[in-house]
């Protein structure tokens, strides 16, 4: 009985540590940096389209809701991609290639977010953030993860409007529809994707050619991928600047976002000069871009608030 007794002490630590492991592999299925970056934006846009702090209930309601169609379709975003993620080095540690949760048990957990979600915003938030949150879910998984991202080089331009969802969600659910400015935000996000994912690609070229996915720089080479970043990064900066004239924001707005826009453009002119077997500036640019719309949200919502 005494041995029987040890034995269960010793298992009972592992069985505990086993729990803790698959917990922490659930919540890693939810992308959660991705996520906090894409809740910060839906708050920004939250702020932004009521000219002020919205209601405390409304806001938990909103982040939760954008956190569980976020998570979800980050979720299903693994599950489908489990063949193609264990052959790259940077997602071969993912959940579901590590052995860690089941394929079957991946999929019922990402539409049981996603589902949620569309229940909390139709019920407890208003029916326009529920249509949006259910639209920018099946966007991700649907639309880019199994059509696009397999099949073009195009897939993170046009799959990238799947990330800009979260501030028309916010300004629905505080406004109950969605307006210019919220439009704009869109734009922001998906005209700052295309350099934002291109510069980490770049750096990422071999993997993806590994795993036969058509990114930009596998597909039409280096050069090519650096200057439509460029590119795309005038067209930002364009968007970001007019904000102004679409909603009253303070005087402090302008300068910090022509300085902020000076340095993205600068690191990607850097990175188109450079040479292609060499990735500093993209590596660089990826970071700064990071930085970019963290920075530039802040300063939306500040000036919103003033």
């Amino acid at each position: 009985m005494r041995k029987l007794d040890s034995i269960a002490a010793l298992e009972a630590p592992s069985r505990e540590l086993s729990i803790q492991r698959e917990l922490r592999a659930y919540f890693d299925l939810t992308k959660p940096r991705i996520m906090l970056l894409l809740l910060y934006t839906g708050l920004g846009g939250m702020i932004v389209a009521d000219h002020g702090w919205p209601s405390l209930s409304v806001t938990i309601l909103t982040l939760f809701g954008l956190a569980l169609s976020t998570g979800g379709s980050a979720a299903f975003n693994m599950w489908y991609d489990r063949d193609i993620d264990q052959l790259m080095k940077r997602t071969q540690n993912r959940p579901i290639p590590a052995g860690i949760v089941s394929p079957e048990r991946a999929l019922a957990f990402a539409v049981l977010l996603m589902v949620a979600s569309v229940v909390l915003f139709a019920t407890l938030v208003n029916p326009l953030s529920a249509v949006l949150s259910g639209v920018g879910a099946f966007y991700y998984a649907v639309v880019y993860t199994m059509w696009l991202k397999r099949r073009t080089p195009q897939n993170i331009v046009i799959g990238g409007g799947a990330g800009a969802f979260p501030p028309l969600i916010g300004a629905a659910a505080v406004t109950g529809h969605i307006g210019l400015p919220a439009i704009f935000l869109f734009l922001i996000i998906f005209f700052w994707t295309p350099p934002h994912f291109w510069s980490l690609a770049l750096y990422k070229n071999e993997e993806y050619r590994r795993a036969n996915i058509p990114m930009m720089p596998v597909v039409r080479g280096p050069m090519t991928t650096k200057v439509q970043s460029l590119v795309y990064g005038v067209v930002l900066t364009v968007s970001s600047l007019a904000m102004p004239w679409l909603t009253p924001l303070a005087w402090f707005y302008l300068p910090v976002t022509v300085a902020l826009n000076s340095v993205f453009l600068y690191t990607l002119w850097e990175t188109l000069r450079e040479p292609h077997d060499s990735f500093t500036f993209a590596r660089r640019s990826f970071f700064v871009s990071i930085l970019y719309l963290f920075v530039l949200f802040l300063v939306l919502a500040l000036a919103s608030l003033v």
